[in-house]
């Protein structure tokens, strides 16, 4: 039987070991994202640790910790980071290894949400979405080969969008704070249009000013000084992720968003960012993106499979009742609005 340990690491160690296994790190499982953990009201950074099987290194895990309604939960997004590709066996001794781990120091913890392979020991998220497919754009070709690499669609979409000289496509990174306050009336729309929740405009604010220019990105696509459209990007290294987007309506009619993310890549790629994640479209278990497919697929055909997100219960009955308990609101919410149709 193989023998295995966790041992509970800093920050600056998990970059170690990451480097080390020559693994890159999503930056929510890097000391870089602890800031913006810490100016959130009801999340905060909770523990890292790396996995030891046979007296090797094979998997580290940044965790925070989130508040729910009358629960709390530890969430390692993107994690774990394995160094090597773990079979069905090593990811089930891994959540019970760490499962006891978190029981040890609080017990009052209801599930810990990662990412995985499906298993029987894993349940659909609680609440939100997660996805296991997206785009992906490799930087590193020239803008011709990657224009040329595009769907003919997205070529077309892309090229009519730099012809039309009204719609300038700039970085904002520096200016947010000054700005962000138009941009989250396109947010709100956006929200509205697409049927999804949005978080208050103070935590996209929070995001930019903790993860510093470094790590948290603005960019825009502008007419007459108007916004039609923006984006906040992620970035880790060689490794960028587009974490949030809005446009209005007269940005969609004018292809911004297709400037936009053409635009966003070339800045991106100026900076030394070679790998550019795109962030989701739809899948058996996130129908609910099937409408950003059609968009992201415009700028590469290629489908990247990925593990989801899933809970571990770490109190099954506590963790059964609030799935009964959203079940119930979900319920009143939908019976509600019948009403008022």
């Amino acid at each position: 039987m193989s023998r295995s340990q966790f041992v509970r690491i800093d920050s600056a160690e998990l970059d170690e070991l990451a480097k080390s296994a020559g693994v890159p790190l999503p930056l929510e499982q890097s000391g870089a994202w602890d800031p913006f953990d810490e100016a959130v009201a009801g999340r905060r950074p909770w523990g890292r640790f790396a996995w030891i099987l046979d007296g090797d290194p094979v998997a580290v895990i940044s965790l925070s910790a989130l508040e729910g309604r009358g629960f709390t939960y530890l969430w390692a997004k993107h994690g774990p980071v394995w160094f090597t590709a773990p079979t069905p066996t090593m990811e089930r001794q891994f959540r019970e290894g760490l499962a006891a781990i978190v029981r040890e120091a609080d017990r009052s913890l209801a599930f810990i949400r990662l990412h995985a392979e499906p298993a029987d020991d894993l349940v659909d998220l609680l609440q939100s979405v997660t996805y296991d497919r997206t785009v992906v754009l490799d930087l590193t070709p020239s803008d011709e080969e990657r224009m040329n690499a595009m769907k003919k669609r997205g070529r077309r979409d892309v090229r009519k969008a730099l012809r039309d000289e009204t719609m300038v496509a700039a970085e904002e990174t520096a200016s947010a704070s000054a700005v962000f306050g138009e941009l989250y009336e396109l947010l709100v729309e956006t929200g509205a249009r697409d049927e999804f929740g949005i978080a208050p405009r103070q935590t996209y604010e929070l995001m930019l000013s903790a993860l510093g220019p470094q790590h948290g990105r603005l960019f825009t696509v502008r007419r007459g000084g108007r916004p039609l459209c923006w984006g906040i990007c992620t970035v880790n290294g060689a490794h960028a992720s587009y974490y949030y987007a809005a446009s209005n309506e007269e940005g969609r009619k004018s292809g911004a968003p297709d400037l936009l993310v053409w635009s966003m890549a070339k800045f991106l790629k100026e900076s030394g960012v070679q790998v550019f994640d795109l962030m989701g479209i739809d899948s058996d278990r996130a129908p609910q993106l099937a409408g950003v497919r059609g968009f992201k697929t415009k700028f590469s055909e290629e489908i990247t499979e990925i593990p989801g997100a899933w809970d571990y219960p770490l109190r099954p009955l506590f963790y059964r009742g609030l799935v009964a308990g959203l079940k119930a609101k979900r319920r009143l919410i939908e019976k509600l609005r019948s009403r008022s149709r």
